[in-house]
């Protein structure tokens, strides 16, 4: 009998989190569990503000909607999980890892579709309603949604095929892909390269998509005479950009440079921003940069005063 059977299948994993002290985790504990309160509570308000004002019907904040609820779902995947695993240590894997990562698949799509739709809005803007109309819309979201799902559901598919023969436990705070593959004792080449062909060239064409229509907006408001025109123009797109620098920029350090470069505390702590700080981060940012969001928001603070 080889080696490899004399090994009992792991069948229960146990992610060992942030060690730290007892009465740190309880501090922990709270602390992110006000974080991921604020961030449900500011993506839906952001759900609810675009599906109940008129004036905000518009492709910008209709895929803004969607990406609030990519964030939701990620927060939601990782975050109660993750304060379990802080009192607890126990998790179910595989069924985290896909909706994690579907989700967060999603809404990397969603980021060069948000920023199309701001290039036609100030490159194109007299073809805007023609071109960014609601079938255009509906495919582009419905395009994100499936291309996430089934992409992932192929890494997902050969992660549960593996052999997993080790301790069980996975030093992270949630089931990513890195630690599964280092847990199991089967061949993991094919799914590293179904991985990589998978992920990397639609990571690298969504960046050089992205770069390619910002360097049209920013030559285009360039060219804008008038100061006030050029501001207004660039605030359309600034808390687009911001997000999509934080979000890709954690993701590049995560899975691009922690390639056995960074300790394990480090990518933890990528992670935690990624999968924690960003979601809660997003809406904030939009409804700071966006005046349209901003009047609304008072709109309806001044009309629920006014009931009270």
């Amino acid at each position: 009998m080889s080696s490899r059977h004399n090994q009992s299948d792991v069948h229960k994993f146990f992610l060992l989190g942030f060690q730290v002290l007892h009465s740190s985790r309880i501090i922990l504990f709270i602390s992110f569990l006000v974080v991921y309160i604020s961030t449900i509570y500011g993506n839906l308000l952001i759900i609810v503000l675009v599906s109940t004002t008129r004036h905000l019907h518009s492709p910008m904040y209709f895929f803004l909607s969607h990406l609030s609820f990519c964030d939701i779902l990620l927060c939601s995947t990782v975050v109660p999980n993750f304060l379990w695993v802080t009192l607890h240590n126990v998790t179910g894997c595989l069924i985290q890892f896909h909706i994690f990562s579907f989700s967060s698949r999603s809404e990397c799509i969603l980021f060069p579709v948000m920023s199309y739709d701001r290039y036609v809005a100030i490159c194109k803007p007299l073809h805007y309603q023609t071109i960014m109309n609601v079938r255009v819309c509906l495919g582009l979201v419905l395009y994100a949604w499936i291309f996430g799902l089934g992409l992932m559901s192929i890494v997902t598919l050969l992660l549960s095929l593996l052999d997993f023969c080790y301790s069980g436990d996975i030093d992270h705070f949630f089931c990513d892909y890195a630690p599964l593959i280092q847990l199991s004792c089967s061949d993991t080449t094919v799914v590293q390269l179904v991985g990589i062909a998978l992920g990397t060239p639609h990571l690298l064409i969504e960046t050089m998509f992205i770069i390619s229509t910002y360097v049209c907006i920013f030559l285009a408001i360039h060219r804008i005479s008038s100061t006030t025109g050029k501001q207004k123009a660039f605030s359309t797109c600034s808390s687009h950009l911001a997000v999509v620098c934080i979000c890709y920029g954690i993701l590049m350090a995560i899975y691009i440079f922690s390639a056995g470069d960074l300790s394990v505390t480090v990518t933890k702590i990528l992670s935690l921003m990624y999968t924690v700080v960003t979601p809660l981060l997003n809406p904030i940012i939009y409804s700071l940069r966006n005046q349209d969001i901003t009047r609304t928001m008072k709109r309806y603070w001044t009309k629920w005063r006014k009931m009270l």
